[in-house]
């Protein structure tokens, strides 16, 4: 794919919207919310860490420190009330060279990286993907003779609506990483009598020229400042002598003067459990995720359908349908792959472990889809002809139904933050202008002298339901806009 010169359409934002992009990227300073509620009764150790170097970060001469903890602190430690874990105070100022942790290579990871480095920090980014880099912007390709299958099958698309995104997205075009996904769009609505209804062409719908991951990987070729370990699963975050110490399993994988935590669910929140962040770690159970079954198919005949995407209504087992091979194939002579997505109803209530699938589980879901694909189509059962391929997998954290609507999280006495599509709502645009944001926020704390507290964010603010499809926010699509999703500074895209 060449290089694009086409424009990047950027909608005006909702009058509604609480943050706007020179909010989230100007360099800002919020008053501090680090405290918690004096009613709380639980009491917990409030640990000081301050590093052993004989020069602190300016070369001043420092006294000789000690150990008085198992964090290694060297300062008297307090009691104040917090919840039921050691809160982590860090004194000592940064290194000379201050180096950040990201835990997380999705969008938002890989953008707070990027825009560390652009202030000139160095950052690690620590990825569990054996595949690649991307979180849920994964693509798999499947070869097997002389047949090649792609599949996007996590996010699908993305628009723009933030003008700061859209600089990027223009940046990725001219690069030849995204291009616009001409094929037909919209919406079918089964229990309303059928036919698919075609969204309108703008705002225009953007995907990876070879896939998302494509998109993901190619992100840091050019960096200079970033290091990314994958796959790497981190396991435990201990704070000792004035810097973050992370492992994998056991095994040191650096220390950091700044952590960032860039995904979420059950392994977060374990993660966050014992980390001496109980502030971050009590905002990040807020989180309330959706369950979303994902089924690769590939038929070796063209399905009769006149679309390449699709919204699904009033099918219980489908909520989204779109034809991998139409806009990544770009015309190869291969069976036609579609990814088939659950809705959130039926992925709660057909939940299992997802590292472990039965295979009874596993048969009854993917047949249950393949029916919502008849059903969506008008079609009679056992119609739709076989897939000669098959690949299922649960995303266990899919979508929030939950939101704070905030761009990051920061707890400055912790040297800690959390980014993700998840503070502004369920699309990638969101994901994007999180990472930066957080990496602009970190950037002005350590190069400030102000006190610490003042770069306390988003670590009491409340959480608001979302609404929307199952498969993620669409306000700028006609049938499936939603006012809260304006208020919440959403664009469109189809993540999950």
């Amino acid at each position: 794919m060449g290089n694009l010169s086409m424009a990047v359409v950027v909608p005006s934002i909702s009058s509604a919207s609480s943050y706007s992009s020179s909010l989230i990227l100007r360099p800002f300073k919020l008053l501090p919310a680090t405290k918690p509620s004096s009613s709380s009764s639980a009491l917990s150790l409030v640990l000081t860490c301050a590093a052993p170097s004989s020069k602190d970060a300016r070369g001043g001469k420092r006294k000789p420190t000690s150990r008085r903890s198992k964090y290694g602190t060297s300062r008297r430690s307090t009691l104040k009330k917090s919840f039921n874990q050691e809160q982590v105070v860090f004194t000592a100022p940064v290194s000379h060279e201050p180096h950040v942790g990201i835990i997380g290579g999705g969008m938002a990871g890989l953008l707070c990286a990027l825009g560390l480095e652009q202030r000139g920090f160095k950052s690690t980014v620590f990825d569990t993907g054996i595949h690649g880099l991307g979180g849920r912007l994964g693509t798999r390709t499947i070869v097997g003779g002389d047949k090649e299958l792609i599949f996007d099958h996590a996010a699908q698309f993305f628009t723009v609506s933030d003008p700061v995104f859209g600089d990027l997205v223009n940046g990725w075009l001219a690069k030849g990483l995204v291009e616009e996904w001409k094929g037909r769009v919209g919406e079918i609505d089964a229990g309303g009598g059928g036919g698919f209804v075609p969204f309108p062409p703008i705002p225009p719908r953007y995907v990876g020229v070879d896939g998302m991951r494509f998109l993901a990987d190619s992100l840091l070729s050019q960096s200079e400042m970033v290091n990314v370990v994958r796959p790497c699963w981190i396991s435990k975050l201990e704070p000792f002598n004035g810097m973050w110490h992370l492992s994998e399993n056991g095994k040191p994988c650096g220390q950091f003067d700044v952590i960032v935590i860039a995904h979420n669910g059950k392994c977060a929140n374990r993660l966050l459990a014992t980390s001496g962040l109980p502030l971050i770690a009590r905002q990040m159970k807020k989180l309330d995720l959706s369950s979303i079954w994902a089924l690769m198919a590939a038929f070796d005949d063209p399905l009769p359908i006149p679309f390449e995407g699709a919204f699904v209504r009033g099918v219980d087992a489908l909520s989204w349908m779109g034809n991998n091979s139409g806009k990544l194939s770009k015309g190869k002579q291969s069976p036609e792959c579609w990814t088939l997505f659950s809705t959130g109803a039926y992925g709660k209530r057909n939940k299992v472990p997802q590292e472990s699938i039965p295979c009874e589980t596993a048969e009854k879901v993917k047949e249950s889809m393949l029916e919502g694909v008849e059903a969506a189509l008008g079609m009679e059962k056992g119609q739709l002809q076989r897939p000669s391929y098959t690949k299922l997998q649960l995303w266990g954290a899919a979508l929030p139904t939950n939101s704070p609507g905030i761009p990051c999280i920061f707890d400055p006495q912790g040297r800690a933050g959390i980014c993700g599509d998840w503070l502004l709502g369920s699309n990638m645009e969101s994901a994007a202008l999180s990472g930066i944001a957080l990496a602009n926020h970190i950037g002005d704390y350590l190069e400030t002298v102000a006190a610490a507290e003042e770069f306390g964010i988003g670590l009491t603010t409340d959480f608001h339901p979302i609404q929307g499809h199952d498969i993620g926010q669409f306000s700028g699509l006609k049938n499936v806009q939603q006012p809260v999703q304006d208020a919440l500074h959403s664009s469109v895209t189809v993540l999950v």
